[in-house]
């Protein structure tokens, strides 16, 4: 072979390789623009990762992205919503959450598609994952599926808040039976593998991609599997019954919150798997006195929220803080959200900004989103390019396409397996017998044909449309714990079971509750308490009242009052009934409490100054030391509203004039005294005007035209 020919050879190999490559290129990057414009529908079995996260700011009645890995927003979609609302994304449609709504819109022309009733009145939990997104309405007990096939599944009671997979199968918790529940990626019903001691409160979190329950009366964590529980692993600490777990595991450490004790404790979780003892706990000292949203993991870093301060607190698996950022903007606390990308995202309560947490090092970045509201309007996406003069017009497919399959097939629904705990069980004493009813446990995919009812020393059996029975002949003054088992054609499920109840004369009024109270000194006072001694009545409500403040009818076992001053008593007792009869308060609990006094003043800095649309807006951080404060600002005798402060705050100064550089002051007042600032400076442009000098040709004809009006009148 000569020269040519071995040239001409290793040319055509060369062209006929880069040609190959050329086309899978091509053919790659034109999936990726089919499945970004939202054109191809997606391969089955194939599942994208969303990237970023959707808010919805308040003031521009609008959903926005944020992109985490350029920290920018790069899309709009005009949704109406009230103040508050959540977004949820999935494949194709992002949905705005609202108390009292659900609205879809698509996100590839970032249109209104429909609006849906939830299941309940209440703000959800919400999960972007494989096959979802989900809501989970915790206290309501239900799960909607928003993804393809749309669901809402009961989970038969209330929830801790729940976790999911990868493989997009969602795990909960029961509150009231303690049964640990799962809902695969599809299905259309739930089943409980596995069940926590009755009595036992606890939460869910994932090892290794795997569920792990928390038991924090136990004091110990559990893999979950198809036969139950696993062998405990001792935390080597004791936790309080409000303790939070995180939602996954940072290492071979796995972040628990203790609000009641003030600490952040790292667990070593090595011991679940390997035959070895745990290395010693990682307790963190967190701020007294503040209330702590989280722990919320990524893969390297634990971020949680302190509500009190306004604060993003970052930790590594060693406990190092990493980072601490302010969270701007007013109103309630700020939400933590766990993005697919590996990201934490942290949205202020209005919306106004999103901190990105970098999910590597904990490092954090604020992205404005009001001022991206200020600039970017809503539309499609941008369409593809004009092709270049080298390249061919596209050519028209003449031939005719099948039409979409439009059927749906159904969604898997799991083989029938015991039934789920029964719910709502209450019992209620009686002269030597006890009323026990409850509503249908979940029948798991086969008919209830029984329920079993024991206590210490009997039993008996109930036809499984039953919602209740009597049991007599018990011994007036001695506690029973009544237990109810549902049963079908799978076998015996989980049991439910009440608080002992004690059988006697009726209509003895409950006993005092524990309170415990505690005041800042913004006059705020929270109190919790513990349920008291029924005496085998029903609970109906609770009354609680603190001085000055009159008396409130709460369901819960904890409230907050504000405004209070000086030392307050707080009381509290429960309210109950026997059967049909009148309502019976009981003995009063009660705790007296001092609102402490700020012993020092307040302090405000302006940050900056620029143009409004009608005049003036000054940026300032407001400290009010702990107390209630308003804030003000002045600008040659013309002064803005006074209004409520807390950290970052904008205060207006309408209908002023101005040339070159001004002076303005700001001031902030509080019980404990008063603060001051000046600032000095030529004010930037705002609201997308652009920058450099700015003349403001109204109010200076306005000046003219009235000096020329008072020379007229001299």
């Amino acid at each position: 072979m000569n020269t040519d020919e071995r040239g001409t050879k290793r040319f055509s190999v060369v062209a006929r390789t880069r040609m190959a490559v050329a086309l899978v290129v091509a053919g790659c990057l034109a999936l990726i623009g089919l499945a970004v414009t939202g054109q191809a529908a997606t391969p089955e079995r194939l599942e994208f990762v969303q990237v970023g996260h959707w808010v919805y700011n308040d003031a521009a009645q609008s959903a926005f992205h944020v992109d985490g890995s350029t920290n920018r927003v790069d899309a709009r979609a005009d949704v109406p919503g009230a103040n508050g609302s959540q977004v949820a994304q999935g494949d194709g449609s992002g949905y705005v959450v609202e108390r009292n709504r659900i609205t879809e819109f698509d996100k590839a022309t970032l249109s209104v598609e429909e609006s849906t009733p939830p299941p309940a009145p209440e703000t959800p939990f919400v999960m972007e994952i494989a096959g979802g997104p989900y809501l989970v309405y915790r206290n309501a007990g239900q799960i909607v599926r928003l993804g393809d096939p749309a669901a809402t599944v009961p989970a038969g009671g209330p929830l801790s808040r729940p976790v999911a997979t990868t493989d997009g199968t969602v795990w909960a918790h029961r509150v009231d039976s303690g049964a640990i529940c799962d809902l695969p990626k599809g299905a259309a019903v739930m089943t409980c593998p596995a069940q926590l001691p009755p009595g036992h409160g606890g939460g869910l979190t994932l090892v290794g991609d795997r569920p792990v329950v928390l038991d924090t009366t136990g004091d110990s964590l559990h893999r979950v599997g198809p036969d139950g529980l696993g062998d405990g692993l001792p935390l080597g600490i004791k936790l309080s019954p409000s303790a939070q777990v995180a939602n996954s595991a940072v290492g071979d450490r796995l972040a628990i919150a203790d609000p009641e004790r003030n600490q952040l404790h790292l667990i070593d979780i090595s011991g679940l798997d390997q035959d070895r003892p745990s290395a010693k706990p990682i307790s963190v000292e967190l701020t007294k006195g503040s209330r702590f949203n989280g722990p919320l993991s990524s893969s390297n870093v634990v971020a949680m929220v302190d509500e009190t301060r306004g604060e993003v607190l970052t930790y590594d698996a060693a406990g190092k803080l990493k980072s601490t950022a302010k969270v701007p903007g007013q109103g309630t606390p700020p939400r933590l959200a766990k993005g697919e990308d590996n990201r934490i995202y942290v949205d202020s309560s209005d919306g106004s900004h999103v901190l990105v947490v970098n999910g590597d090092d904990g490092s954090v970045v604020d992205v404005d989103v009001d001022k991206a509201a200020n600039t970017q309007t809503a539309g499609a996406p941008s369409a593809d390019p004009e092709p270049s003069g080298d390249q061919p017009p596209p050519q028209q497919d003449q031939r005719q396409q099948a039409p979409p399959n439009t059927q749906q097939a159904p969604p898997p629904v799991a083989k029938a397996t015991p039934p789920g705990a029964p719910r709502k069980l209450s019992a209620s004493s009686g002269d030597g017998s006890i009323k026990v009813s409850w509503s249908p446990a979940a029948d798991n995919g086969a008919r209830i044909t029984g329920y079993r009812v024991s206590w210490p020393g009997g039993s008996t059996r109930v036809s499984g449309s039953s919602r209740g029975t009597t049991i007599s002949g018990l011994t007036n003054g001695t506690p029973y714990v009544v237990t109810v088992v549902a049963e079908n054609s799978a076998g015996l499920g989980v049991g439910a079971s009440a608080k002992a109840v004690i059988p006697g004369p009726v209509n003895r009024p409950a006993t005092a509750p524990a309170v415990t109270a505690n005041a800042t000194a913004a006059g705020k006072v929270s109190v919790s308490w513990t349920q008291p001694d029924l005496r085998g009545g029903t609970l109906v409500h609770y009354l609680v009242s603190v001085t000055g403040k009159g008396q409130r009818t709460v369901s819960a076992t904890s409230a907050e009052f504000t405004g209070v001053t000086g030392t307050a008593t707080v009381t509290v007792r429960a309210v109950t009934k026997f059967g049909s009869g009148a309502a019976i308060n009981g003995a009063t609990g009660s705790r007296k409490v001092t609102v402490p006094v700020p012993s020092d003043p307040p302090t405000i800095t302006i940050s900056g100054v620029r143009v409004g649309t009608t005049g003036l807006i000054v940026s300032v951080n407001a400290n009010g030391k702990g107390a209630a404060a308003t804030c003000q600002a002045e600008f040659n005798g013309a002064m803005s509203a006074s209004k409520s402060c807390s950290g970052a705050t904008s205060l207006n100064i309408n209908n002023v004039v101005y040339f070159g550089a001004i002076t303005v002051n700001a001031t902030i007042k509080t019980s404990g005294g008063t603060g001051k600032d000046s600032w000095t400076g030529v004010p930037s442009a705002g609201g997308g005007a652009p920058g450099g000098s700015l003349i403001w040709l109204g109010p200076i004809a306005m000046v003219g035209l009235r000096r020329r009006k008072e020379k007229e009148l001299l």
